[in-house]
């Protein structure tokens, strides 16, 4: 089934066993997190790591508390809680990330305001030289639409309009197997409904994204940034399809270009500036990271910006205050990863082999060592969350247009595999990719098109049981 060149090619990016033996002698990929892996179950997304400190714990709790928070109007009553939009998705974090998992897409015919899991991000081309250069300082991610910004915010304070409702439509095609088992694969067309501000500008970009799951992120960050570097230069000197590659970003709290690794397309260099982002975005709450009391208003939405914020001296100026930030970037840090789970079963055996054989461990990349400098409970752990946190062009079948710093339209960060398998009991779903529209693992193998296209084709001519057995094993992780 297998050339000599592709079993080269294989033997260069390192099969199980050689993988085993450069990884020390306690490694376990049963405990994909190491010493902070716990057992799986329907709450296992949203549990601390083992090992945690009674001190650990209280920041950990003050952070899922913080995660939990419904935020309300200002002026308020409380001083802590106040500060919600003008603008914004989504009144928590929890209501996007639902049990810390996955969020879906809306459903053909019904509109995202109910389906608080995805959000519309919008984007221009630059329209002048000085837009240019502003991209090319790579201090931004990308040209925000002028009226509505980078986001459409489908809900508002009582007696604003909020921006749009966001309406999606699927086109079904089918794929056909070489031995004859056809699946269908629908792509997804957006459209925003009920504008209150004017119309979009005539060349908006639309990018649709779903919340993505929030376990092992302090694993992710704490992976040495050589690691990440020695991934893009392995698969340079491959001189084969794959050619992932970091995407270079702005950490505005240090003031310098970092390497990405959070985010679809890798546009945040850590956890805190994540967070921080969806806070502005997504629930209009400010931060030092991000100052503005009005959220995502944009200076043609005047009457928005005008309105009360939470910005509070006793709070750092802001309405999330440097200790609101610090226990919430705690505890999204030390979220435990779930064990894997039917790792002996011999179907999941062999889709192991095959998922070497056919190639996915070249984008997946199975297994690291966190950095000795990492927080103690994350330091010097053998991890496998199956991902080089590169960016890859994946063609035209995923291409957004919507740039991100390095990111172009068909680029998209490889998703770590852990939990995977978990969707269905953590979410009552199984819908996977960067905006949902593969409504299982083997759909989402078959979207890979670009440099993944010859790796896509090999899965394609497995036979049905090996195809199953592959998708059991990405099942297992």
């Amino acid at each position: 089934m297998f050339s000599i060149h592709h079993l080269r090619h294989l033997l260069r990016w390192g099969l199980a066993a050689a993988l085993a033996a450069s990884l020390p002698v306690t490694a376990n990929p049963l405990k994909p997190g190491g010493d902070t892996t716990l057992e799986a179950g329907r709450i296992s997304f949203s549990e601390p790591a083992p090992g945690l400190s009674l001190d650990e714990r209280m920041p950990f709790n003050l952070g899922d508390s913080i995660f939990d928070k419904l935020w309300v109007s200002s002026p308020a009553s409380t001083k802590a809680s106040d500060g919600l939009g003008p603008l914004y998705n989504a009144r928590s974090c929890a209501r996007c990330h639902l049990n810390n998992g996955r969020g879906h897409p809306p459903e053909e015919g019904a509109t995202a305001a109910i389906n608080r899991s995805f959000l519309l991000r919008l984007s221009i081309p630059p329209r002048n030289r000085e837009e240019e250069q502003l991209l090319n300082s790579g201090q931004i991610a990308f040209i925000p639409e002028p009226t509505y910004g980078g986001q459409l915010q489908d809900q508002a304070l009582q007696g604003l309009p909020a921006e749009g409702r966001i309406g999606v439509r699927y086109e079904e095609r089918e794929v056909t197997f070489p031995d004859g088992e056809t699946v269908t694969l629908r792509s997804p067309h957006y459209r925003v409904e009920g504008l209150n501000y004017g119309p979009l500008h005539p060349e908006t970009r639309f990018s649709g994204r779903v919340a993505p799951p929030m376990i092992g992120l302090g694993l992710l960050e704490a992976i040495p940034d050589r690691e990440l570097l020695a991934n893009e230069e392995q698969q340079v000197q491959a001189d084969a399809e794959i050619s992932g590659r970091v995407n270079r970003v702005w950490d505005i709290s240090e003031q310098t270009s970092r390497l990405g690794r959070f985010g679809w397309k890798a546009g945040h260099p850590t956890i805190n500036q994540q967070n921080a982002a969806a806070f502005i975005e997504d629930i209009g709450i400010s931060s030092l990271v991000y100052p503005q009391g009005h959220g995502g208003c944009t200076a043609e939405q005047a009457v928005c910006r005008q309105l009360p914020n939470g910005n509070s001296e006793h709070l750092d100026g802001v309405e999330a205050s440097r200790d609101v930030m610090r226990v919430l970037e705690f505890y999204t840090r030390a979220l435990a990863v779930p064990a894997r789970r039917n790792a002996d079963h011999p179907a999941v055996k062999a889709g192991e082999n095959l998922f070497h054989q056919v190639g996915c461990a070249q984008c997946h990349r199975p297994s690291y060592t966190t950095s000795a400098d990492a927080p103690a409970f994350l330091a010097e752990q053998t991890i496998w969350p199956y991902t080089d946190l590169l960016l890859h062009d994946m063609g035209d079948g995923l291409a957004d247009e919507h740039p991100e710093f390095q990111a172009g339209g068909s680029e998209w960060r490889t998703p770590p595999l852990w939990g995977v398998g978990l969707t269905q009991a953590i979410n009552g779903h199984s819908q996977l990719l960067h905006d949902g529209r593969a409504r299982n693992i083997m759909e989402a193998i078959l979207w890979h098109g670009g440099e993944a296209e010859t790796v896509k084709n090999r899965f394609m001519q497995l036979t049905r049981e090996q195809r199953l057995s592959l998708i059991e094993f990405v099942e297992s992780l």
